[in-house]
């Protein structure tokens, strides 16, 4: 059996990653076809990501100090992807479960290919700003700034145009939906840390009774 993709796979995978770039810049009629006409891909949207991952890992540790100052010392690769795919669940995650309830027609995997998608601009422009920042002074730094700004904006903006296109709202039913899952994602953060406190809690408390157990029996 052969268990690698095929050139079908991969010439699909190629064309999905394209279609990013359209998707990027033309955000509407992009997200529109990204789902209701197939033109996207789980494995783009899983390469696009790692890619996101793979670029801020590199923007930590190879943008020149006079625009990010990091002690590698204490620098984790691990904790940098989470910081990257813990938001992309979340959101995944909580704005399907609020949209569901508000007439949206997106699926979990809709949205999740979409959030991706949405990525595309931040990752060029990253991988960009870490050559920049090696030909630049910090007085020049402004240049930096602003294409920061700008690719944070113009991802924001893709992932808007994309929740309203996948579940087909307007404009302002988009806005609240999102603010309803950035609210989401913060109660699910929460929720998690107080079971994990319990958890915890629990562990340490079972810990300390067969500890004590075991001193009275000695």
């Amino acid at each position: 059996m052969n268990y690698f993709p095929g050139k079908e796979w991969w010439t699909h995978l190629g064309k999905t990653l394209k279609f990013s770039m359209y998707t990027a810049t033309h955000p509407l009629d992009g997200f529109w076809d990204l789902t209701h006409e197939k033109r996207g891909s789980l494995a783009a949207a899983n390469v696009i990501v790692a890619a996101a991952v793979v670029v801020e890992v590199l923007r930590l540790t190879l943008t020149n100090f006079q625009f990010i100052k990091i002690n590698m010392e204490y620098f984790n690769a691990v904790i940098v992807g989470l910081r990257i795919l813990l938001p992309i669940f979340l959101w995944t995650v909580a704005n399907w479960s609020l949209t569901t309830l508000m007439d949206g027609k997106g699926r979990m995997l809709e949205i999740y290919m979409a959030v991706a998608y949405a990525l595309v601009p931040s990752v060029l422009i990253n991988a960009t700003l870490i050559v920049l920042s090696q030909l630049i002074t910090f007085d020049e730094g402004a240049v930096y700034w602003v294409m920061t700004g700008f690719s944070a904006l113009w991802t924001g903006i893709l992932i808007l145009a994309g929740m309203m296109m996948i579940h087909d709202y307007s404009l302002a039913k988009t806005i609240f939906s999102s603010l309803l899952t950035i609210v989401g994602m913060g109660v699910m953060v929460f929720i998690f840390v107080v079971f994990f406190s319990l958890i915890s809690d629990a562990i340490a408390y079972f810990v300390s009774l067969y500890k004590e157990i075991l001193f009275r029996v000695m």
